[in-house]
């Protein structure tokens, strides 16, 4: 039982607890969205030439199609992590000045992880 008790306690400071593993999230996700639309670009590049050089209309339509999608997947996979930080953040408005300070800690160690805010964001906690 004293352990939950010990459990429950940090429970309120938890992304200050956490801070060093959100950055290393935050590096993660910063890669992430930089390496995806790289890699799809690259990809979308070598499959329209490849139909390019195959000389096949329909083959070229269909990669151009599958470029498109690529495209937008890419664009869905970097706005992620910003759509669920804003929803979080529209959430931690309804919470308490400790719970608002503790997020204000999580978004800048998850979003800004390499100016030193997220260590200053834990020191002001």
């Amino acid at each position: 039982m004293s352990e939950l008790m010990i459990l429950g306690a940090g429970a309120g400071n938890f992304c200050a607890n956490t801070s060093e593993i959100l950055g290393l999230v935050g590096w993660a996700l910063t890669i992430i969205k930089i390496a995806i639309p790289l890699i799809i670009i690259a990809l979308g590049l070598i499959d329209l030439g490849k139909a390019a050089i195959s000389s096949k209309p329909e083959e070229v339509k269909k990669t151009a199609t599958s470029l498109v999608w690529r495209f937008v997947g890419g664009i869905v996979i970097f706005f992620i992590p910003t759509i669920v930080m804003l929803i979080f953040g529209f959430v931690s408005k309804f919470s308490d000045a400790q719970a608002q300070m503790d997020f204000n800690v999580c978004y800048k160690c998850i979003t800004v992880p390499w100016d030193g805010e997220c260590v200053n964001a834990v020191r002001e906690y």
